[in-house]
């Protein structure tokens, strides 16, 4: 669909264009200055963790925040309600899980990945344990990274319309070839750079998009909620719960496993506990997460304003008109109240959004294969820092190239039904497995096998077998019917299987001894340097 002749106009595209180039020239440059000099694991992993609470705090929030926050959350919020800024909740109340139970932890142990952490608690098996979290973190980061490559297409038709195969391939190749130069050059600090810049433009950008909003409405909330009912389509139904997702009992439990992944969901993101672990002391970390969660809360309350503001200004039949699943309403609403130039602006930073997002995935992805896989597994702790950071360099290519290869086969895919399965994932299959190992003394290697690798077996075969890939018309395969999973989110079964599995599996071997524990727990309390 294009937005219509005024927002697809060639002025708007060519300033998105140029803007984007500018800061992808500024921040590729920085990315090489800032590159490690030498080839150590720990610079290239976690930027010698000399970060400061502010800059981690950014960088956190843009690891987290997706496109789909800019333009899929809106457009919830635009085209059902009530429902869209329950869903903003989720997205904002995930980081108190972080806060509370994990960050802490987690970063305690001193380690570069989760694989190290789970070494220190199960050193008897810990390749094998080490082989099954690789395989979930390349499962989970390939998953989003397909959802951000897609995304930068779905972004660019909503210019040009029905891009060509040519236009769709460049588009992938461009934004993955630089997401493979920002991870394997600049490490971890390249990384982070452009996550701050991500940070900084999403933060800016959405506020003043806001702020434009209230200011059209008078700053009167309530004139700018009754505008939104009464150009709804819906009248006072839009205010209230049930729209979208309380028509049936499917969808209400749907809703519920959606949230549920996305709350438990974002403390198991690989790209994620990378930025956990990168903190040197325990203050940096604590201010650290409250930063993240602050900036994303405010991000979630600014994007409520744009979703209520599009349907206030541009009206949902409009924006279901142009986009069904209303990722246009906020180019939509940019162009009412700022015309050409904030449209392009708004769109420069999606594209943005979605190329720091690419960058973090591949660097977690590429830290996983080369320090656990690599590293740990086929070398045996063995290998040199040099190798390993070669190692690192070249499966960030790997993974780029897959990620692309998968983007330009998938395209169509609805991109937030693959972010949705990498959260679910990473809910039922890294986070039990993450709460035994910091929590429980009688975990051991085989519930976290068994955790592990039945956390992932059940989220994709109950996503098979769900209205996602068959049954309805908007599915992959919409002519078959094999779905007897009636819910599109795995997320309410799968993870109290993963935790289940986990403890069936601790309980039915024979535990490691006392003393790893012990020693295990002083070290996540006190922490090391």
């Amino acid at each position: 669909m294009v937005i219509g002749a005024a927002v697809s106009d060639r002025l708007s595209l060519q300033l998105t264009l140029v803007l984007f180039l500018s800061v992808v020239v500024v921040t590729l440059f920085t990315a090489l200055l800032t590159a490690p000099q030498r080839d150590e694991i720990s610079e290239f992993y976690l930027g010698n963790r000399t970060m400061s609470p502010l800059r981690n705090g950014l960088a956190m929030c843009g690891d987290y925040l997706s496109a789909a926050t800019l333009l899929g959350s809106t457009g919830l919020v635009a085209l059902t309600g009530y429902d869209g800024l329950l869903y903003l909740c989720g997205t904002a109340v995930a980081w108190m899980m972080v806060l509370l139970l994990i960050a802490e932890p987690l970063r305690n142990t001193g380690k570069f990945t989760l694989g190290d952490t789970l070494a220190l608690r199960v050193p008897r098996m810990q390749r094998p344990v080490r082989l099954a979290l690789a395989v979930c973190t390349l499962a989970i980061t390939t998953l989003y990274l397909v959802a951000q490559l897609v995304g930068s297409v779905a972004l660019l038709t909503q210019f040009t319309g029905e891009p060509s195969a040519t236009t769709r391939t460049l588009c992938v190749v461009v934004i993955g070839t630089v997401v493979i130069v920002y991870a394997a050059i600049g490490g971890m600090p390249g990384a982070t750079f452009i996550q701050v810049v991500k940070a900084v433009m999403l933060i800016s950008g959405v506020t003043v998009t806001a702020v434009m909003v209230l200011h059209r409405f008078d700053w009167n909330i309530d004139a700018l909620l009754t505008a939104a009912a009464d150009n709804s389509g819906s009248g006072t139904r839009f205010l209230e719960p049930g729209l979208r997702y309380g028509a049936s009992t499917n969808s209400k439990l749907d809703f519920f496993s959606l949230q549920l992944a996305i709350v438990l969901g974002l403390a198991a993101l690989p790209h994620v506990m990378m930025r956990l672990l990168a903190p040197k002391e325990v203050g940096v970390l604590r201010t650290s997460v409250v930063w993240g969660m602050g900036l994303v809360s405010l991000v979630c309350l600014a994007a409520g304003i744009l979703g209520l503001g599009a349907t206030a200004v541009v009206g949902r039949d409009t924006i279901a008109d142009t986009d069904r699943k209303g990722d246009a309403a906020v180019l939509l609403l940019a162009h009412d109240l700022g015309g050409a130039v904030l449209t392009a602006l708004l769109s420069c930073l999606a594209f943005v959004t979605l190329l720091a997002v690419a960058a973090g995935l591949t660097l977690a992805a590429a830290t996983s294969l080369a320090h656990d896989l690599y590293g740990e597994v086929i070398r045996k702790g063995r290998a040199t820092q040099t190798e390993e950071v070669a190692v690192a360099r070249l499966a960030a290519a790997v993974i780029g190239i897959l990620g692309m290869l998968l983007a330009l086969i998938s395209w169509g895919a609805n991109t937030a039904t693959l972010a949705f399965l990498a959260f679910a994932i990473a809910a039922s299959a890294i986070l039990p497995t993450l709460v035994y190992t910091l929590f429980w003394r009688r975990f051991t290697a085989q519930g976290a096998l068994l955790s592990l690798c039945g956390g992932l077996l059940c989220s994709v075969a109950l996503v098979v077998f769900s209205p996602v890939v068959s049954s309805t018309p908007t599915s992959f395969y919409p002519s078959a019917d094999f779905a007897w999973f009636p819910l599109q989110n795995p997320g309410i079964v799968s993870i109290p299987a993963g935790f289940l599995l986990g403890w069936l599996g601790s309980v039915l071997s024979r535990p490691e001894t006392p003393e790893i524990y012990e020693d295990f727990e002083v070290r996540t309390l006190v922490g090391v340097d």
